[in-house]
């Protein structure tokens, strides 16, 4: 069963996204603030990360750069109010593998759950974001394949 850490500050949004995650087969952990998030990140280990940006104490900036210091790569899905061009490609070149952004769609937070889900060797240790982009785009497309 993957296991997934939710950095969210606002409960109910967090308590959303860990029941749809659940209902597709992954073990999620709820975190509502920066500092026990980055705490958690460093400590543990997680097949994924449901990251706001804006976050009492330590932001979500902070906590994707520290997991990227890490050798272990985690994949990292950033989930925010921040809606702007610039903060989406912020975000992307801090580390994160995708950005969803608030109001969101429980079943386009799914779908961009998925990937990282069936596709465990995305947890290379190559910090290489190109690299880790052509080979996610190539497991997608055999996995397609495979389901025509």
């Amino acid at each position: 069963m993957r296991k997934i850490l939710v950095i969210e500050d606002n409960k109910d949004i967090a308590n959303l996204v860990a029941l749809h995650l659940r209902d597709f087969g992954c073990e999620v952990e709820i975190v509502l603030d920066g500092d026990e998030g980055l705490a958690r990140v460093i400590s543990e280990k997680f097949d994924l990360l449901v990251l706001d940006l804006m976050l009492p104490g330590v932001d979500g900036l902070e906590i994707c750069r520290a997991l990227r210091a890490k050798s272990d790569y985690t994949p990292i899905l950033m989930l925010t109010a921040k809606t702007g061009e610039l903060d989406r490609v912020l975000g992307l070149e801090m580390g994160a593998d995708d950005y969803l952004t608030k109001p969101f769609s429980v079943r386009e937070l799914v779908a961009r759950v998925k990937p990282f889900y069936v596709a465990p060797i995305l947890r290379i240790r190559s910090r290489n974001r190109k690299a880790r982009l052509i080979l996610r785009r190539e497991i997608l497309r055999s996995s397609a394949k495979k389901d025509r």
